[in-house]
């Protein structure tokens, strides 16, 4: 995503959960992810809605991390909460909770222009990609949209897409600045890192023993187990990130790169205090037949859990994870036995939008509307005062009674 500079108030794009300090030391939040909550020591987790202040990280940050935001901008509603979720089809002697990030009442007005650079295929890149999901909001807030083919992706790669939209703007005489794919850059991994330390106020004393989360692009992993290892030394905590596209070999390196330029590790076997990303947390694949591929077993799996617990999960992040973890524990429920498991939920419910006719097959009937679509039966009175009884349908084959 790209963000043009308006004025010197606001001086850098939005990142994963904060972007990289400018020259105000300015440190602003991504649209799809939280803002960062208020210092302990001010004994609160949030911070007034487009308000900007000084940033002191939490006191076990220091002094494994050198590479520290100034100030930022508050634009989330935290903390958020933490219950138990009674997931269907868990083996016996497992509980877990859920941290609900897909609700932090995200919202960005901060007078930038947004840019993104969008992959698609050659069928339609020169064609308009429609209002689905995540398209539709974006475009609603203005967002201006430069679409490449997969390929063109593929063998460019990402930031060189983006830079040549940075070169573009520039020479139009704005100022924008380039954030990386799902703002993974190592001041993104402060959102997370901020988190790890909610999240140790929030689940004292419940014994927490497992963190689950789904991983894309790797910033949110890595600031989440970094987080966690020096904010919950004792007993540590297992971190379980459900990998959705790539191998875990390739998190692995990309999270130690991002230790590296926090400044955490050296590169060359880590410390006695922060080991490398193998050492710091688990990644399992759960990519499926690709990324935003959804199998049927997937979206069945995402189907049960709404039905039984109220929670919409997404079907390229949070939703292949769940069905990767439950998957796990059902095959070795002894692995299992005794764990406290949180799962960190971290949104993309317009994702279902894409997954439509995929859907209507699960939600079962000739026409995908299921059986528990039903014309309502009606008694009324007329005019003449006498009831009258109105015809009762049955939506999902067009019959009338």
């Amino acid at each position: 995503m790209l963000a043009n500079k308006p004025s010197s108030a606001l001086t850098q794009s939005p990142s994963s959960r904060c972007s990289r300090p400018s020259r105000r030391g300015m440190f602003i939040i991504r649209w799809l992810s939280r803002a960062l909550p208020l210092p302990h020591a001010h004994n609160k987790l949030s911070t007034p809605y487009l308000h900007e202040e000084q940033y002191q990280p939490p006191s076990w940050a220091n002094p494994y991390i050198k590479l520290v935001p100034h100030s930022r901008l508050g634009l989330a509603q935290l903390p958020t909460p933490v219950h138990r979720w009674h997931l269907p089809g868990l083996p016996e002697g497992v509980e877990v909770f859920i941290k609900r990030d897909d609700i932090t009442g995200m919202q960005l007005y901060a007078g930038l222009d947004c840019h993104l650079v969008l992959r698609t295929s050659r069928q339609v890149v020169d064609s308009d990609p429609g209002l689905t999901g995540n398209l539709l909001v974006s475009r609603l807030v203005g967002a201006t949209l430069h679409l490449v083919t997969k390929e063109e992706y593929a063998r460019e790669g990402s930031m060189r897409l983006g830079q040549a939209v940075v070169d573009k703007l520039r020479a139009q005489g704005k100022n924008p600045y380039l954030v990386p794919v799902g703002g993974s850059s190592a001041l993104g991994t402060w959102g997370y890192l901020q988190a790890s330390e909610e999240l140790r106020q929030q689940t004292s004393g419940m014994g927490i023993s497992d963190v689950v989360m789904a991983c894309g692009s790797g910033g949110t992993s890595a600031g989440l187990c970094l987080g966690l290892h020096l904010a919950m030394p004792n007993p540590r905590i297992a971190v379980h990130a459900y990998g959705v596209c790539d191998d875990p070999d390739y998190f692995y390196d990309y999270i130690d790169g991002l230790l590296t330029e926090l400044g955490v590790w050296d590169g060359k076997g880590g410390t006695s205090s922060v080991p490398s990303a193998r050492g710091l947390l688990r990644v399992v694949q759960a990519r499926g037949t690709g990324y935003a591929m959804s199998t049927d077993a997937e979206l069945q799996t995402m189907k049960e859990v709404a039905e039984e617990t109220g929670v919409i999960l997404d079907p390229v992040y949070s939703g292949k994870a769940i069905h990767g973890l439950i998957a796990e524990m059902r095959a070795s429920p002894q692995a299992w036995q005794g764990r406290r498991v949180l799962f960190l939920h971290t949104g993309g419910l317009l994702g279902m939008y894409d997954k439509e006719d995929q859907l209507r097959q699960l939600l079962g009937g000739k026409q995908g509307y299921g059986h528990k679509v039903e014309r309502l039966e009606v008694n009324t009175t007329s005019s003449s005062g006498a009831d009258v009884r109105l015809q009762v349908g049955d939506v999902q084959h067009g019959m009338m009674q």
